[in-house]
């Protein structure tokens, strides 16, 4: 039993938890349109780092200031940690910048919203979201290096990024649905699943193992503290190969069933088809995200791309003490999430690489 289990169960009644009707048809709510001076001070906040020959992963708003649209960036970033919980920002001109200049931006905006963590066991701070020809059936492959069906999940920080470089020829539609919505729909209807996923789960670390631990970690889904309702899903990191955990009960696979229909569910799913120089932000502890499965162009130079940020947000929510099986460290106001590996380097690569598996 885990701490989570002697709190009392109550309806999230905070902004994070919305129905889709809210903003299907209401996109000046969430879309944030780039004007001309904010794409001027991005540039010009480039050029000034690039004068320093500020490397990408060391950029921050020391180093990367934006005097005017920044002050508006930590309102979107307090309305992502505090409110609804995501925004798309429109509008980036990246087809006149080399990729150097335009991860750079990204990654430079980003960092008025948290500071970036490790996405895999590499230490890339900037993830690409492209098909490698991994096996999505492999255990070991992380789904985003491929072209598969992500089903809803969330990710390893406070807050991911994402910025479509190039879209799929068909297909890789992004949707989004509130966590604290699910949660809410399973308190009022099937309270006993609700009580599954209260319970400790095993994830696959895919053989990104920290220093002294296990090849999977225990933490439930839902994760209630203090006046929060923190979820952390990803189907595909549910695992019961190892040899000391024995077989997925049927009461959980029922919870499971039952959590990702009402995600995907009409009356809770957002989507949102992204285009080039789109910029989406997400608040992980609130937000469920997926995308479809997706075909490329033949031209490589065509292939579906978007580069990936996970920060670590300043102003982020206190957590339960058990993330620190998946974040190390999970204090507020200091750097915490990501995947740590011995040894490793954090990085910004500017092209995507094969990980292992």
């Amino acid at each position: 039993m885990t701490e989570t289990t002697t709190v009392k169960r109550e309806k999230i009644t905070t902004p994070c938890a919305w129905y889709s009707k809210e903003y299907a048809t209401n996109q000046e709510a969430w879309v944030v349109e780039l004007t001309e001076g904010e794409i001027k001070e991005l540039e010009d906040a480039y050029e000034h780092c690039h004068s320093l020959s500020i490397k990408l992963e060391d950029i921050s708003p020391s180093n990367f200031p934006l005097k005017e649209f920044g002050t508006k960036l930590k309102k979107i970033q307090n309305d992502l940690i505090n409110g609804r919980g995501f925004v798309l920002i429109r509008g980036l001109p990246i087809e006149k910048y080399s990729k150097e200049q335009t991860a750079a931006i990204f990654l430079g905006l980003g960092a008025y919203f948290g500071e970036p963590v490790s996405q895999n066991g590499q230490g890339h701070i900037l993830g690409h979201v492209k098909d490698l020809g991994n096996d999505p059936k492999n255990p070991l492959t992380r789904l985003y290096t491929t072209n598969a069906k992500h089903r809803f999940h969330t990710d390893s920080c406070d807050i991911v990024g994402l910025l479509c470089i190039q879209p799929a020829k068909e297909g890789g539609i992004s949707s989004i649905s509130s966590s604290s919505t699910v949660y809410n729909e399973m308190l009022a209807n099937k309270p006993n699943l609700l009580e599954e996923l209260i319970q400790n789960l095993c994830w696959d670390r895919k053989g990104e193992v920290p220093e002294g631990k296990k090849g999977y970690w225990l933490q439930p889904v839902i994760n209630p503290h203090e006046g929060h309702v923190n979820v952390i899903y990803d189907r595909s990191y549910f695992t019961y190969r190892f040899s000391d955990i024995g077989n997925m009960p049927s009461s959980l696979v029922s919870a499971l069933d039952y959590f990702e229909s009402l995600a995907e569910s009409p009356e809770l799913r957002l989507d949102m088809e992204l285009k080039k120089g789109d910029m989406q932000f997400l608040h992980n502890h609130t937000i469920l995200h997926s995308r479809t499965q997706y075909v490329d162009f033949d031209d490589v130079s065509l292939k579906r791309h978007l580069l990936r940020l996970w920060l670590s947000a300043p102003n982020g929510r206190p957590l339960p003490k058990v993330f620190e099986e998946r974040y190390g460290n999970i204090e507020v106001g200091t750097k915490r999430g990501g995947i740590l590996v011995p040894g490793v380097k954090l990085c910004a690569p500017l092209d995507p690489s094969v990980p292992a598996g």
